[in-house]
């Protein structure tokens, strides 16, 4: 028969289970923090605001905010470089230099849309037919079209195929005027 005499000696399992904890605490805090620079970095990769080489790039989920940023703010935008995504569309009282680079915006539970996009002016705009994708780089300028508008004046513009979303939807309640930041 074996008899055990076993002695606990409190102070030293305190401090053994506190550093234990605290061991625990530091490894949660590095897995959160690597998760968070990682999402962070994650989301500035793929955040499509941030210029690259000095153009803004438009997606379906910004553009009604920047749109309406851009017309409520004409002045803190003039000079921008944009580069978005759209299908042109024209109305009788354009220009024949003109174009509206448009998406349907869904308006309603119902999928009713209605047309909104920046207008564009290009010197062989004509030789892109009504429907047709295209995507457009370009500069900001301020213009008259039934008062002040913001006029995309097209340095690039290509056919591209229609994007996965067609659709936009009305500005969101993240939307803030940011006076001039795309």
């Amino acid at each position: 028969m074996f008899i055990f005499n076993f002695k606990v000696n409190g102070g030293k399992i305190f401090k053994y289970f506190f550093i234990c904890v605290i061991i625990l605490l530091v490894i949660i805090f590095g897995i959160v923090s690597c998760k968070v620079f990682k999402g962070a970095n994650d989301a500035s990769k793929s955040q499509t605001c941030i210029p690259k080489n000095g153009i803004s790039q438009i997606q379906a989920k910004n553009y009604t905010n920047i749109l309406k940023s851009v017309h409520e703010n004409i002045d803190s935008y003039v000079g921008k470089k944009i580069c978005f995504t759209g299908y042109v569309y024209r109305v009788l009282d354009l220009q024949e230099n003109q174009f509206i680079l448009a998406r349907n915006m869904i308006v309603n539970s119902n999928s009713q849309t209605v047309v909104v996009g920046f207008l564009c002016e290009q010197d062989n705009s004509k030789d892109f037919n009504n429907d047709t994708w295209v995507e457009v780089t370009g500069e900001i300028t301020k213009g008259d079209y039934h008062g002040d508008m913001p006029i995309i004046k097209v340095t690039e513009m290509h056919v591209v195929n229609a994007p996965s979303e067609e659709y936009v939807y009305p500005p969101d309640d993240s939307y803030i005027p940011t006076s001039g930041l795309l």
